[in-house]
């Protein structure tokens, strides 16, 4: 009687696996609909990277409370649960895609994720602390000829212009030269700060264009001067954002979506969606009850005031802090990242193509999934 169960089992198992479209890669059997998802930038979006580097304590989240509300430990994640590419795998019918650096992962044809806190598209930024971009496209570079020797080169190529490349890069070029005594904005014009923060950023564009990329998912930089951490460098402010950081903020958005559009105009199949980060964190700040939120301006997680010093779970120098009994009131996780209800928001908006919040493409449109 075992024997006739686990014989209509298997029966069952293979009859469904036979209703799967799939592609073949090689000796890898994928859904036919398979898309990676490769992720390129900053504390935003890293999954865990500055785990694996020698650098400072504030900028890695591998201690309590992060990680709280969904993994019930610390990921690495500067969140109290998942981040935008977590949410946007699940769509994608993948599992979480880990950092790059994780010892034990190779599953390169589901993706893998570059980035880590503090970087920028600046080698200067936090240098020698962090991985900048083109450090990050390295490893890329690096992951591309083990799965080229795995898969061969057609169906390496098949592999890399069907995936999803996601990249939030810029904000620590516009927060460094506030938290820090870095002389780089004295240096240049805002204008020319910016064009060269634009420039390396598109130089990795067109870099992973050129190794077959051709989906791109992109957010603009939130409006840095209002968050809880810059609020908390003035406090004498009267709670006024820092007008100079946001400046510099809007410069950058506003240059991003013009070099988007020349990308598109001049490479060929070059597609791309662009979130408008700015917008939808302000908008949450200014009417949070209408999002669900009870709290828009303080942090969940840290100390000073806004909770914007940077110190959730004891890092850094001061290691008294305030954590909130409930992160999904919250906007703000801790002094500089958003919850993770906030990026669960974000990241449905961005799948489905709300047009008040990305443009010209929902990444679900943008990959063809069905």
């Amino acid at each position: 009687m075992m024997g006739s169960r686990l014989h209509f089992c298997l029966m069952v198992l293979y009859c469904a696996s036979l209703m799967i479209p799939t592609q073949c890669l090689g000796r890898i059997c994928l859904p036919e609909e398979h898309v990676a998802l490769f992720i390129f930038g900053e504390s935003m979006i890293d999954a865990g990277n500055n785990n694996y580097i020698n650098t400072t304590t504030v900028l890695q989240s591998n201690i309590w409370p992060y990680g709280e509300s969904y993994f019930k430990y610390p990921s690495g994640r500067a969140s109290d649960g998942r981040l935008i590419p977590d949410f946007i795998a699940e769509y994608l019918k993948l599992p979480f895609v880990p950092p790059y650096l994780h010892p034990g992962y190779h599953r390169y044809t589901d993706g893998a994720n570059f980035a880590s806190a503090g970087a920028g598209a600046l080698v200067e930024t936090n240098r020698g602390l962090v991985i900048d971009l083109h450090t990050q496209f390295h490893y890329f570079e690096k992951m591309e000829r083990l799965l080229r020797q795995k898969l061969g080169e057609a169906e390496t190529m098949t592999l890399l212009s069907r995936a999803l490349y996601f990249i939030s890069i810029g904000t620590n070029e516009y927060l460094v030269p506030f938290t820090s005594n870095s002389t780089m904005l004295q240096s240049y014009s805002h204008e020319e700060y910016v064009g060269m923060v634009i420039g390396n950023m598109t130089t990795v564009i067109k870099e992973i264009y050129n190794k077959g990329g051709r989906k791109f998912a992109f957010l603009n930089v939130e409006p840095l001067g209002c968050i809880p951490l810059a609020k908390a460098l003035k406090p004498g402010n009267g709670g006024a954002c820092i007008e100079e950081m946001t400046a510099l903020v809007k410069l950058h958005n506003k240059a991003l979506s013009h070099v988007l559009q020349i990308q598109e105009s001049q490479l060929k199949g070059f597609k791309y969606s662009k979130a408008d980060l700015y917008s939808f964190v302000t908008e949450r700040m200014k009417n949070r009850l209408k999002y669900g939120f009870k709290e828009g301006k303080m942090a969940c997680c840290g100390s000073g005031p806004y909770r914007g010093v940077v110190n959730c779970g004891g890092k850094g120098s001061v290691k008294e802090y305030e954590l909130c009994g409930n992160p999904s009131e919250y906007v703000f996780f801790d002094a500089g990242h958003p919850s993770e209800k906030a990026y669960q928001q974000l990241a449905k908006l961005m799948w489905d193509g709300d047009l008040n919040v990305t443009w010209p493409y929902g990444i679900k449109a943008l990959v063809g999934h069905k």
